[in-house]
């Protein structure tokens, strides 16, 4: 090897083991947070006022085989070592079975989580097409009647009660003006005649090519999309306005105005630019609030997501299926946040 070459890998060394070290932290802090997510969820199993033999046995079993499934259950070991096993499983995807289904709650999580995620993503869409801009514009037109009717729909969207919403949407969208589809992922007719790639209907809808049900889909997706859409939007114009206001009163952007440069210049250009960095971390909690807090809206629309898998495992105490949807739930609220960080660094050299 050349004396230029040696110099050359000497030089490379040093990142190599900054970027190993950035990349072993993320995993620690990663596989830390998913552990500390799992003793909660394994506490909150232990503390709940039902008894998990009698909800699989029934409380009219005999003594006899109550005693035979403590002991199967493990049950009758000590905490930390039924923890370690319940780790193991997690870990190994066994959740147990659901009461409620009759099948393993990992086939229930496939199934059902696909539909929360699909109108969760055409959610935040919508927020994040509308709430920016509209931030923005509030920001740059503070004051004016254009800010104040923003601020009044970010109020809206904090006061205005998910469900009542709904029922609203569809009392007027559907029954009154027949604009769109009824509550439901698909019409009764074309349920099952796509076949199952993705669990995303619309995707499955374009995988096939079959378009018919990608309208029909597409006209049943709309209304709650539309719902959890505006939610996100208030926080997310919220935010954008906040942040625009500070960025506004910053000195590069009064440099920016006397050099002469455009009032669209200076807003886009000068003091929104700074801020996308921001507004990563606030869209992320956007999306994972959609995809975990659309508990109402899918019992308006009776739209078979995770929310109403939850509702109904709370409703008969299944708590193998409460623990597992709670643990998807959690891991979604870390994957995000953990990719909002590596985003972060990515469009912020400062954090490098």
């Amino acid at each position: 090897m050349s004396a230029s070459a040696l110099e050359s890998e000497m030089k490379r060394a040093p990142r190599l083991l900054a970027a190993f070290g950035v990349v072993a932290r993320f995993m620690f802090v990663t596989a830390l947070t998913f552990l500390g997510l799992l003793a909660i969820t394994f506490f909150i199993g232990r503390v709940v006022p039902i008894d998990p033999v009698v909800a699989v046995v029934g409380d009219r079993a005999s003594q006899e085989v109550y005693d035979a499934t403590f002991i199967e259950m493990g049950l009758d070991r000590p905490v930390m070592q039924q923890f370690i096993i319940y780790v193991r499983d997690v870990i190994t995807g066994d959740f147990g079975v659901s009461l409620s289904t009759g099948r393993p709650v990992v086939d229930d999580l496939i199934r059902f989580f696909p539909a929360t995620f699909e109108m969760a993503t055409f959610g935040i869409v919508i927020g994040v097409l509308l709430g920016v801009p509209m931030g923005v514009i509030a920001a740059a037109k503070a004051g004016s009647w254009i800010d104040q009717i923003i601020r009044v729909l970010g109020l809206l969207g904090y006061a205005v009660p998910a469900f009542w919403m709904g029922l609203v949407a569809l009392a007027v969208f559907y029954a009154g003006l027949g604009w769109t589809a009824g509550p439901g992922r698909i019409g009764i007719f074309y349920d099952g005649v796509v076949p199952t790639v993705t669990g995303l209907l619309t995707v499955d809808a374009i995988i096939d090519g079959n378009w018919v049900i990608l309208k029909n889909a597409l006209s049943h997706l709309v209304l709650p999309s539309a719902i959890l859409g505006f939610f996100s939007l208030a926080y997310i114009a919220r935010m954008t306005r906040s942040f625009m206001l500070d960025q506004l009163q910053q000195e590069f952007v009064t440099t920016a105005r006397v050099k002469g440069a455009s009032e669209w210049a200076v807003v886009w250009k000068h003091a929104f630019y700074p801020i996308r960095v921001q507004l990563i971390t606030v869209i992320g909690l956007s999306y994972a609030v959609l995809l975990e807090g659309s508990v109402m809206v899918e019992i308006v629309f009776s739209w078979p997501g995770i929310g109403n898998y939850l509702t109904t495992a709370l409703l008969t105490a299944d708590m193998n299926a409460v623990l597992g949807a709670t643990i998807l739930i959690g891991t979604v609220f870390i994957v995000i946040n953990r990719t909002s960080d590596v985003l972060y660094h990515i469009f912020d050299p400062r954090s490098r």
